[in-house]
């Protein structure tokens, strides 16, 4: 298919629908992923096409779907979870952490941990909490885990097929409130990049922006705004948060100086610090001014007629970008 302009949700269904096709070890499950097609409707159509064996509805147990994957990849099989929201998964952070990224460790590599865990991530849709979340900063942390994010609709159509195609364990996080907001042209002649890596998503000399999944469409919103007023931004989408690709980063931010890491997890302990960490140690010469942080505030997340506060958005950013000229 070439020139199809496709949103995020279709270029995942796509995907999935892709994955299946080529492996008939490839089997979805999760709550509501069948019949209903999932509550963003990322799997519609697939249960129909592939049959209830290997698109299955689970019952509401997120720590039995997880286990029930455990023992399916230990069987040679490429379960992928749908996780229905982000707040949802705790129940299965047990299975996660203790089982899911330690099997192949465990095994000294005999026992491969084929699966793909989607959590549908972030705010912005009206939601309340554990609707609403971002844990990714939990998962990073966590050894024998791999975590990326996606944040446009050809990202979303090739990162699940390679997660799928790993041989580890991925959590795929999906900025929910981008799932039908853009369309992008797909070209499936064009190869794509390699799952664990970042890219330079606009090109700047005077600013490193470090965004990924959700707040890639704020850093871009925010260097269209700074052009403006005669500021260039670089802008990477990091795309990868376990193992974080650094090249590109550390490339930037020698040639601009200043840099500022912006999600809609919280500040405190989160992918940001890790990132300023970093950046610091690689690049403390070249820096003008300190690393900064834009993110959610350290509250558990708010009702959702203030939602708009709690996430950083254009004016936040903004403001960051003007304190890291003011040192």
């Amino acid at each position: 298919m070439t020139g199809t302009k496709i949103t995020l949700a279709k270029g995942l269904n796509m995907g999935l629908r892709k994955a299946m096709e080529d492996d008939p070890k490839v089997l979805l499950m999760g709550e509501d992923v069948g019949k209903l097609g999932g509550v963003f409707r990322i799997t519609d159509g697939l249960q129909k096409d592939f049959g209830e064996d290997r698109v299955i509805d689970s019952p509401l147990a997120e720590s039995g779907i997880v286990g029930t994957a455990v023992g399916l990849a230990l069987r040679g099989y490429r379960p992928v979870v749908e996780i229905q929201f982000d707040g949802f998964v705790y129940p299965a952070y047990d299975q996660i952490v203790c089982q899911v990224a330690k099997m192949r460790y465990r095994s000294a590599g005999h026992s491969p941990m084929p699966m793909v865990i989607r959590i549908p991530f972030g705010g912005g849709i009206g939601a309340v909490e554990h609707h609403s979340e971002s844990p990714e900063a939990q998962f990073a942390h966590t050894p024998g885990l791999k975590v990326v994010a996606c944040s446009n609709p050809v990202d979303g159509y090739w990162m699940i097929q390679q997660a799928i195609a790993s041989d580890d364990p991925v959590i795929f996080l999906e900025p929910k409130r981008q799932y039908h907001a853009e369309k992008m042209e797909l070209d499936e002649s064009l190869a794509p990049p390699p799952l664990f890596t970042s890219r330079v998503a606009r090109r700047g000399t005077d600013v490193t922006v470090l965004a990924y999944g959700p707040t890639v469409r704020t850093a871009m919103t925010a260097a269209e705004a700074a052009a403006g007023e005669g500021r260039s931004l670089e802008v990477i989408d990091l795309r990868t948060l376990s193992p974080l690709d650094m090249g590109p980063v550390l490339e930037s931010v020698r040639r601009t100086g200043r840099c500022v890491v912006v999600h809609e997890a919280h500040v405190n302990l989160g992918m940001g610090a890790e990132l300023a960490a970093r950046v610091t140690e690689e690049c403390f010469y070249s820096l003008e001014a300190p690393v900064l942080r834009v993110g959610g505030f350290d509250t558990p997340y708010p009702a959702s007629r203030i939602e708009e506060e709690f996430l950083p958005d254009l004016d936040r950013l903004l403001d960051a970008v003007d304190r890291t000229f003011a040192f």
